[in-house]
């Protein structure tokens, strides 16, 4: 007999009685692979055998033939899928870093994190922290992992993701800054359409919709993140709230991404002139596609706009 649906999220997912979660998208994937066909080579390795979690590792398959000695800007991938789908391993994540590596002939490391109902926020902060501790532990160069060890330039290291993906990637810069002791030296990071929120609209432009805001609110509150005592206003979630203080972002530099018809463009945008304004030291370009929604550089990569940010994304790794 078919167990009882408990509550469903479309399109994220559905939670039936007996606690089994069936996810209703973002469960596809696709292996990793030494063939240098798209001239780029990729493999997983795990990161934590406690949580039985991966990364996915992108080289750029000329790089074989480097010099002894000539190192790759090292890109740090966080997918997105609202805390709840997706992984490194989905196509879309795949064949998005694939292109990304060839570009920017660099070395990339996507990172595999615990996703919510199952184990909700904040497993996945917790998880994307101790792979960025795993991959810095590879900058003396005596790593578990060869192609970190012989390629990452450290000198050089990005930490990208979008949509909640880029939420984490400025906590991640935002403890990096605290973290002294650790050096984790981060030049950039790329806050890609970022899942910021909060209970009050960030400004007039935001989105006035009740219903919009409050189903939102509603995946936040009782699938990501029910331990929130503050609900939206998690200052996890709600990054621009009142409260937050961006001067200790360890990064040199920030690249904002919107799209002008995505729920998020008013929070991104407000990041982008709250980190302005703020006692960071660094530099924030600000990348804004009007016509376009939610990741449709994603879900459109071949594109004219998907091209030309692809190419403002690179440039960001290798200017």
């Amino acid at each position: 007999m078919e167990s009882e649906i408990a509550s469903e999220f479309p399109p994220f997912c559905r939670i039936y009685k007996d606690g089994r979660v069936e996810r209703l998208m973002g469960t596809e994937t696709i292996p990793a692979s030494l063939d240098p066909t798209h001239d780029v080579v990729s493999k997983d390795v795990i990161y934590s055998p406690d949580h039985n979690l991966s990364v996915r590792l992108f080289l750029p398959h000329k790089s074989t033939k480097l010099t002894a000695g000539e190192k790759l800007p090292l890109l740090i991938y966080i997918h997105g899928g609202a805390w709840i789908i997706e992984s490194p391993f989905s196509p879309i994540y795949h064949n998005y870093l694939t292109e990304v590596v060839k570009s920017a002939n660099c070395l990339a490391v996507s990172v595999q994190y615990r996703r919510a109902p199952e184990d909700p926020v904040p497993a996945s902060y917790e998880d994307a922290w101790s792979a960025i501790q795993w991959i810095f532990s590879h900058s003396n160069g005596s790593g578990p992992v060869d192609w970190i060890n012989k390629h990452a330039d450290f000198d050089k290291v990005f930490l990208a993701g979008d949509s909640a993906g880029g939420n984490i990637s400025h906590h991640m810069a935002m403890k990096a800054g605290e973290e002294k002791n650790l050096d984790l030296k981060i030049k950039g990071i790329g806050v890609v359409h970022p899942a910021f929120w909060g209970t009050d609209p960030v400004d007039e432009y935001d989105v006035q919709d009740r219903e919009t805001r409050i189903g939102i609110a509603d995946v936040w509150e009782k699938i990501v993140s029910p331990n929130s005592v503050n609900g939206t206003d998690d200052p996890l979630f709600n990054v621009n709230g009142s409260g937050s203080d961006f001067s200790g972002l360890g990064c040199e530099k920030v690249l904002v991404a919107v799209a002008g018809k995505d729920v998020f463009v008013r929070q991104g945008l407000a990041y982008a002139a709250k980190l302005e304004k703020s006692e960071w030291k660094g530099t924030v370009e600000v990348v804004e596609e009007e016509g376009e929604g939610h990741v449709f550089h994603l879900e459109k990569p071949s594109s004219d706009k998907a091209l030309r940010f692809l190419k403002k994304f690179v440039e960001f790794i290798i200017g």
